[in-house]
């Protein structure tokens, strides 16, 4: 574990009605800007609620803060806080809202054009923000990062400034949410993660574990809330999961990568499109492409998230980066670029501007510019293959078995015979076995099938 020094001073203030606490936590002379996104918040309640705890405090709103917040919008917001001498930012709203007030608060006392701190990374100077959060996704209502879009000129940058002094959290606020939403949500999520985790083997076990228990949650949580986003226990797992996703957390004392992100900005950047689908396209790229770098990291991974536990290293690092997908793709997510209608010229464009800024990113900073462009091929339709160290050949499941023990036999009459089978959600299913459907499944080499089915038929005909 390598040295670290951690602070995080935002107070998170979790649970049904806690909006009512607002008036408890902002300092009665305080001059306050509310910040919201589009008018959501007006249909779900929230609005109300907000305007509510603030009765008789001297406040104004600022409204339209688009997702990926807009420099000529935030611009706005600060000139109209300077104006009125705002002294503290209550954002409402998603991670859009929450990061465009981050510059606002930076902007207010900055005497210059508030790009150049995005362009400059950073802001010391700031006044205090508190949020009410109404979209898991980001972590940004407990960090002190933020994402700033050019729109005129196709940019998108972090930037970090404070943390915010208070964040409530009111699991009900999510129930009205659009399903694409909180599939992109799970997908920030998992992929926040996923960044701080998928790096380096043996740095933290602490840390390993952390990260691990938000992506066994996420995956046990995710389906159930296909099947019912208005059940608060389920909402509240998966807003707890986003804060402590990207609160710093996981990240203490070990190596971090977030080259899928930068990638993903600038998809964003040049086509609008939602960040979490962005990552739900990338990510398994960016895994495809740096397997053998990351080999070790990726067993860990399949093993204790997916269950992947037998086969050759390469074919159990294949299966892993395909259930992977498979998750996104369950969401409802595209996981493909052709999929999202982007080809060589972006490409071509995302290459050129890590070029120009001397990018290096991932946990070596050897993320270059060319490797961009090979995560990005990567991302193109898929390849109905799986890599087995040179010699290409597609899997199949033979059967599955809500048993391991029948499993694991099964297994070995295969090995007897000389076929290579691997097994696929063992763990997950030892873990989840109260979830309806949760089996194990064996799978063969397609070349293989013809005689391992004959031998499934005599050993388990039931199967059959």
């Amino acid at each position: 574990m390598d040295n670290f020094i951690f602070y995080n001073p935002t107070r998170l203030i979790f649970g049904k009605g806690m909006i009512a606490q607002l008036s408890q936590q902002i300092p009665a002379n305080k001059r306050i800007m509310i910040t919201f996104g589009g008018g959501s918040v007006k249909t779900n309640g929230v609005y109300e609620q907000v305007i509510q705890a603030l009765e008789g405090r001297d406040y104004t709103e600022f409204w339209g803060i688009e997702s990926n917040p807009d420099i000529s919008t935030l611009k706005k917001a600060i000139e109209s806080g300077k104006e009125k001498n705002i002294d503290f930012l209550l954002a409402v709203g998603g991670g859009s809202v929450i990061d465009g007030t981050k510059l606002i608060s930076a902007g207010i006392p900055y005497d210059g054009d508030a790009w150049e701190l995005v362009k400059k990374g950073s802001a010391q100077n700031t006044i205090p923000l508190g949020t009410v959060l109404t979209i898991p996704a980001t972590g940004s209502e407990m960090n002190n990062g933020a994402v700033i879009s050019c729109r005129e000129t196709h940019e998108k940058y972090p930037f970090f400034s404070s943390h915010p002094v208070f964040s409530i959290l009111d699991p009900t606020v999510t129930f009205s949410l659009p399903d694409y939403q909180i599939a992109c949500g799970l997908a920030d999520t998992f992929v926040h993660v996923m960044e701080q985790y998928m790096t380096k083997t043996n740095e933290s076990y602490l840390m390993d574990r952390w990260s691990e228990s938000i992506l066994r949650t996420l995956v046990q949580i995710a389906p159930q809330i296909k099947e019912n986003k208005q059940d608060y226990h389920l909402m509240s797992e998966f807003m707890m999961s986003a804060t402590m996703a990207l609160n710093g957390f996981i990240a203490m004392g070990v190596s971090e990568d977030w080259a899928t992100h930068m990638i993903g900005h600038e998809l964003t950047a040049l086509h609008g499109m939602t960040h979490g689908q962005t990552l739900a396209i990338v990510f398994p790229g960016t895994l495809r492409t740096l397997a053998d770098k990351k080999r070790d990291k990726i067993l860990q991974y399949g093993e204790r998230i997916w269950g992947v536990t037998s086969g050759v290293p390469s074919v159990r690092v294949s299966l892993t980066i395909e259930k992977t997908e498979e998750f996104f793709r369950n969401l409802g997510l595209k996981t493909r670029l052709d999929e999202a209608g982007i080809g060589d010229d972006t490409i071509e464009e995302i290459v050129r501007r890590f070029n120009e800024r001397g990018a290096a990113y991932g946990e070596d900073g050897d993320v270059t510019g060319e490797v961009a462009r090979r995560i990005l091929q990567n991302c193109k339709s898929k390849k109905e293959t799986t890599d087995t160290g040179g010699t290409s050949m597609k899997t199949v499941i033979l059967t599955s078995f809500k048993s391991d023990v029948r499993a694991h036999m099964l297994q070995d009459l295969l090995k007897n015979e000389g076929i290579e089978s691997m097994l696929q959600g063992e763990y997950t299913a030892q873990v989840l076995a109260y979830i309806p459907g949760m089996e194990i499944k064996v799978l063969v080499f397609e070349k293989d099938y013809a005689r391992a089915f004959e031998i499934l038929k005599a050993s388990f005909p039931e199967k059959v």
